[in-house]
């Protein structure tokens, strides 16, 4: 029984020899891992707070640029066209229709450009050279 009892241990011997090269390559994985989680999720707040960031400058110039116009229409209401009134207000539905509490949805997306598209074309209309330095240019010409 005792040369049983020896073999089976020096084959316990070399099966941990062979699988040392596992053990060890399975504990960096999961140490790796639980790293990366937190790598992951710290970088990922921080993305998030930068891109809230920029979105929230964005809309508050829009904002601001809809507040001065409204302003001036209000005050002399010829001093711009129907058109362009109209093309104001609809600036600011779209403001007050960004949802600020889901901003993974989709129409986040579709508000920014919907908004760009509208500032474009009243500033192209008041032949006016104002321009949201902060959001991606399409060309090297500005407004």
């Amino acid at each position: 029984m005792a040369s049983s009892h020896q073999t089976s241990s020096i084959h316990d011997i070399f099966d941990a020899a062979l699988n040392l090269e596992d053990t060890h390559f399975n504990s960096g994985y999961d140490e790796g891992f639980s790293d990366g989680l937190l790598t992951g999720k710290d970088e990922a707040r921080y993305v998030g707070l930068k891109s809230g960031f920029e979105t929230g400058q964005e809309l508050g110039f829009y904002r601001g640029c809809i507040d001065i116009w409204t302003s001036a229409f209000k005050i002399d209401p010829l001093c711009f066209s129907s058109r362009v009134q109209k093309s104001i207000k609809q600036m600011d539905e779209l403001v007050n229709k960004y949802p600020f509490n889901d901003p993974e949805n989709e129409l986040a997306t579709d508000v920014l450009e919907g908004l760009r598209l509208k500032f474009r074309a009243v500033c192209a209309t008041l032949n006016v050279k104002l321009e949201y330095d902060g959001y991606p240019k399409s060309s090297g010409v500005g407004f």
